[in-house]
């Protein structure tokens, strides 16, 4: 059983469409788990159709749908206080020193966080490479076990299968839960399921077939 475990992603939702289920799972182990969250996601496009925010709501909006998510998933919660859309810009060994205060205090046994190069996002893949960076500069009989997510369009292809396959069927109810705790952002990512010759019941079964499992790759530290 993990000791502790720590989320680190940019932005609020990106813990629930993300990690929801494993963080549910370790959670009914008994084990804590922390999630450092990068940024408020102020930059994000999705305000909602009618739009319920604007650009200086936002922040303040997405930040009590991250502490309500957060609620929901019974985990820690600490905001690293980024910019969004700025992390791909900021000093990696900045970044990796910040968090690596932040990981030795806590003393994880696992990390949970992006795939550099294959996260899509700037922010996503910067983050990534700072806690892989992090982790890397503890001294090695302390590290914490990473493991990485990858959400490209190739990543199959070029990485292979994932090595971590959790099936997280039985935490879907509370994955969605989370997921819509942020209703700035759900519906849009929710919505590129729907498409027009399809019937309600099987958006329902597509959404549960893509987000009942949760893949990670162990990042190897040796090569």
């Amino acid at each position: 059983m993990e000791k502790h475990v720590v989320v680190i992603y940019p932005h609020p939702d990106d813990e629930s469409f993300g990690a929801a289920g494993s963080v549910s799972k370790f959670r009914e182990q008994g084990v804590p788990v922390t999630y450092l969250c990068g940024t408020l996601g102020e930059m994000g496009r999705n305000m909602g159709s009618p739009a319920f925010a604007n650009r200086e709501s936002l922040p303040e909006i997405r930040k009590k749908e991250l502490i309500n998510a957060c609620n929901v998933l019974d985990m820690d919660l600490k905001m690293l206080g980024y910019r969004d859309k700025t992390l791909e810009f900021e000093d990696r060994g900045e970044v990796a020193e910040h968090l690596k205060q932040i990981l030795e205090e806590i003393q994880p046994s696992l990390v949970i966080t992006h795939y550099p190069d294959h996260a899509v996002h700037p922010d996503h893949n910067a983050l990534g490479a700072a806690a892989i960076e992090a982790v890397r500069l503890m001294d090695s009989e302390k590290r914490p076990v990473v493991w990485t997510q990858a959400i490209s369009n190739n990543y199959l292809e070029v990485l292979g299968k994932p090595d971590i396959i959790n099936d997280i069927t039985d935490y879907f109810e509370k994955k969605m839960e989370a997921i819509f705790c942020h209703a700035s952002q759900a519906a849009g990512v929710l919505g590129q399921f729907k498409q027009a010759d399809k019937l309600e019941s099987e958006v329902q079964e597509e959404i549960k077939r893509r987000f009942s499992t949760e893949h990670f790759y162990t990042w190897n530290f040796e090569e």
